[in-house]
């Protein structure tokens, strides 16, 4: 099975824009409320019951279920009858949310991972279910949005089912995240007569076996200067106010403007490298240890690991072309 996400920029009227912060605000709610709802319950469990402090924790029966997945869920379907804030905002984009915070546990046990914080604004929701029809010239259909218009960057894929939509908020507007599937069973790419080694560094990008080497831009480090005056005029101003808020949305719109000139940059250069050869074959790094290291803005900064790991095999897929990994011990030898 297929699956590809097509990202599109969405031009919402200003009653879409406020349908759609309501919905951010209302998920965000019920993500904090069923944190709280499992932190209390953890709490609860943590000392003896003849040293449970009354006044700093909630006195829950011993008896009272996990508040999971299930359990939350029900309660939220009990709540919509009575809550018209939840009443107005469709119930599987809430479901959504409470499948985020369980996932979010899930990690916290199984990755290692911190214990979730309570957030201070939602970026992002899911439709998990398509409407029927809709895929629209410059528009598309969602389920309690209806109809709504989008810069289409590039076609729909054809043959494919549109199966699930995001719209993610971000400091240049609003984005539409739709994941298309198709049934159909693609192949592995066949090993090719021409092999190119591939090495990550620091200094520079990636060398390939042939010799050449690929300098990386600084991104971040290009624009440290500019980041550094906005959030010194930042430090000056009121929290809350206006020319705060201004300089915010600046700041964010400079991060992305980073992030898409890097992400950019990476695309470009994968395609240059499947260019060379048939077959592409990169260490495997634990890239983690490298963000953690004295060199860890360098590496963070060129995003050498999201480069490896997600964009080089996804150009090299699309392109017909072999991409493994291969173990890094003894590789220089």
């Amino acid at each position: 099975m297929i699956t590809l996400t097509y990202q599109y920029k969405l031009k919402t009227t200003k009653q879409q824009e406020a349908e759609i912060n309501q919905i951010l605000d209302v998920c965000k709610t019920v993500y904090n409320y069923a944190l709280r709802e499992r932190k209390d319950w953890l709490s609860s469990r943590k000392s003896l019951i003849n040293s449970c402090s009354i006044i700093s924790e909630y006195i829950i029966p011993a008896d009272a279920p996990y508040p999971n997945y299930n359990c939350q869920a029900k309660s939220l379907t009990v709540a919509k009858k009575t809550n018209p804030r939840l009443k107005s905002v469709n119930a599987q984009v809430l479901q959504q949310t409470l499948k985020t915070l369980d996932r979010a546990f899930v990690d916290m046990k199984s990755l290692g991972r911190g214990f979730p914080r309570f957030k201070k604004r939602m970026r992002s929701f899911v439709f998990p279910a398509m409407l029927k029809n809709c895929l629209g010239n410059n528009r598309f259909k969602l389920p309690q949005l209806g109809w709504i218009k989008l810069r289409q960057s590039r076609p729909y894929p054809e043959n494919m089912v549109a199966k699930q939509a995001r719209i993610f908020k971000k400091a240049s507007g609003y984005y539409l995240m739709v994941s298309f599937q198709s049934s159909e069973l693609v192949p592995d790419n066949p090993v090719g007569k021409k092999s190119l080694g591939i090495d990550a560094g620091i200094e520079n990008f990636v060398a390939t076996s042939t010799g050449k080497l690929f300098t990386s831009p600084k991104f971040l480090l290009g624009q440290l200067r500019e980041l550094k005056l906005l959030q010194r005029r930042l430090k000056n101003k009121t929290k809350g106010s206006s020319n705060w808020l201004k300089l915010q949305n600046k700041i964010a719109s400079l991060h992305e403007i980073i992030a898409n000139t890097r992400r950019d940059w990476h695309f470009k250069l994968a395609h240059q490298l499947c260019d060379l050869a048939d077959n592409t074959f990169v260490e495997d790094i634990n890239f983690t240890s490298w963000s953690k290291g004295i060199v860890r803005k360098q590496s963070l900064d060129s995003g050498i690991g999201k480069f490896i790991n997600e964009i080089l095999p996804y150009v090299c897929w699309k392109r017909g072309k072999y991409y493994a990994k291969v173990d890094k011990n003894y590789t220089s030898q």
